[in-house]
């Protein structure tokens, strides 16, 4: 399992894999079919589904940050 941090954005991740945040956030995703499941953290319960070339924007670190499911196994992690 690959690890990201911060320093790495942009990036891609694919299942199984993560990024962490500065502040100490985590964002992780698994497949739900062609849809992915984003959670933050431990959590159990994703905070948000998104499908391909659908688009989730937070704030961590003090910057905001946009996530973009792929249509591959993979979850684009950028700046927005």
């Amino acid at each position: 399992m690959s690890e990201y941090k911060q320093s790495d954005i942009p990036c891609k991740i694919c299942h199984g894999e993560f990024l962490k945040f500065d502040d100490g956030k985590t964002v992780r995703f698994e497949s739900n079919g062609e849809a992915k499941d984003v959670f933050f953290g431990d959590e159990w319960t994703a905070t948000v589904q998104l499908f391909p070339a659908n688009e989730y924007e937070f704030e961590s670190s003090g910057k905001k940050v946009k996530l973009t499911a792929l249509f591959e196994d993979g979850l684009q992690i950028e700046y927005a």
